[in-house]
């Protein structure tokens, strides 16, 4: 059980805060239940999410060595192959590597959107929404970790993996 003022990832929102453990008694079948009240660091609003609940995933922060062992790996991993023909059957593909909620998935998912803007872009052309609105959610989700982990600014996250892996390209070379 996670205690008050610890950070957790939930489900696909990202990491929050446990602001309080509290019972809610807004009905018969709630009384007595206790429940974490979230706070998401990387947006707003506020989550009541049952202690008890398996139905969305909840899991501790990434260290630090983690965030740092997960940035090597990223040359590593392959783009994910975008078998969706449709928007709908692309967002669902997409959905799937979301709720998933592992760093492999989102990193094979924004490896081939990133693939897919560069194709677009060398068309003259604009990626699609649903590939926009999947890479935003990817990132807001890895990156809110990322940073939390490494203790740094959410903005500066793509400059830290840059300069990371630029660095170990001049170890290596």
């Amino acid at each position: 059980m996670f205690q008050a003022g610890e950070l957790l990832v939930y489900g696909s929102t990202g990491v929050c805060r446990v602001e309080e453990i509290t019972e809610l008694d807004h009905t018969v079948r709630d009384r007595g239940r206790r429940y974490y009240v979230l706070k998401p660091l990387w947006q707003d609003g506020v989550i009541y999410a049952p202690v008890d609940s398996e139905k969305v995933p909840m899991r501790p922060v990434m260290s630090r060595e983690e965030a740092d062992t997960l940035i090597d790996r990223m040359p590593g991993i392959q783009a994910a192959v975008c078998r969706g023909s449709t928007p709908q059957a692309l967002a669902q593909q997409y959905q799937s590597a979301v709720k998933e909620g592992g760093h492999q998935a989102l990193i094979e998912m924004m490896k081939a959107i990133y693939r897919k803007r560069g194709q677009a872009e060398a068309k003259n052309r604009r990626l699609g929404l649903v590939d926009e609105r999947y890479m935003k959610q990817a990132e807001r989700l890895l990156y809110g970790e990322l940073a939390t982990a490494l203790g740094i600014p959410y903005d500066q996250v793509e400059g830290y993996i840059a300069g990371r892996l630029e660095g170990a390209e001049e170890s290596v070379g």
